[in-house]
């Protein structure tokens, strides 16, 4: 069911970052701006906020390294808000920061390391509108050289993170319909999907009075495994669809190549998550 047309749409945005280049934000920042200019010229859109969660230990960033956007910004009626100095509380904690000061119809969660298409925002809100029963949008994703990212995933299992994190290529081959069953290879791509189980947290585009109600993040998860558990909450409040039409380019991240201490957050994450959730050791996901 469509929502009612409003007078003035409102938008808030939060990117979670630790020691996060200038380029690399400048770029997303860039980026963002492009596409808050076509939503805005598809509909009355109130003035953004979008803020920069620097968790970087100190004070590494300042909105001066992104005055030659301001023009951009005043244009659009967009505010940069910088957020540092509370150390590094973890992803989803950084997040909550920016949740718990919005006053926003929606709210939109990224990573720093990825790219929006121009068409990204007015895909993503448009269908949000229109389908009142779905509170969050994930988009169709690619890596920098047009891979798909797949960004969907089911239920996983203990086997299936061993398998897609840990095993060589080689032998990676011998579970292909495990990981693609996983990974909802079979998702529609010229048409949404809605009824997702667990989106990833990279691009999150929610209705923001849910992610209040929920409370945010569980802060628990200081990384990994935080996006899986605010996607099963809130799929007790409304449903995840994938939007292709919303499309971004993400750099991604793989904790097995990160070293021992990114391994080492991953493996508590993951025994927090599914001693919340629920332990799956084998079982396909359906």
């Amino acid at each position: 069911m469509s929502e009612p047309a409003s007078k003035s749409l409102s938008l808030s945005i939060s990117v979670v970052c630790f020691n996060s280049s200038v380029q690399e934000l400048h770029e997303l920042l860039q980026s963002t701006l492009a596409a808050i200019r076509l939503l805005r010229d598809s509909q009355s859109l109130a003035p953004v906020v979008i803020y920069l969660v620097d968790n970087s230990e100190g004070e590494s960033l300042a909105l001066e390294s992104f005055g030659d956007l301001q023009a951009s910004c005043d244009e659009l009626t967009v505010a940069l808000k910088l957020l540092h100095g509370h150390g590094n509380v973890g992803y989803g904690a950084g997040h909550n920061l920016a949740i718990r000061r919005i006053d926003s119809d929606y709210h939109l969660l990224l990573n720093p390391d990825l790219k929006l298409d121009e068409g990204s925002l007015k895909a993503g809100i448009a269908f949000l509108q229109q389908h009142g029963e779905v509170h969050m949008a994930s988009p169709y994703a690619q890596y920098a050289d047009g891979q798909k990212q797949y960004l969907c995933k089911r239920y996983p299992s203990v086997l299936t993170f061993l398998v897609r994190g840990f095993f060589p290529r080689f032998l990676k081959t011998l579970f292909a319909t495990r990981l693609a069953r996983f990974e909802m290879h079979e998702l529609n791509e010229s048409e949404p999907t809605v009824g997702i189980p667990i989106a990833s947290g990279c691009y999150m585009l929610c209705r923001s009075a849910t992610l209040k109600a929920l409370g945010g993040f569980d802060e628990n998860f200081f990384l990994y495994f935080e996006d899986f558990d605010l996607s099963l909450r809130l799929t007790a409040l409304g449903k995840i669809a994938y939007v292709p039409a919303m499309r971004i380019t993400h750099a991604g991240g793989n904790a097995a190549l990160k070293g021992r201490a990114h391994i080492k957050m991953f493996v508590q994450s993951g025994i927090r998550f599914f001693n919340t959730h629920g332990w799956r050791l084998i079982r396909q996901p359906r």
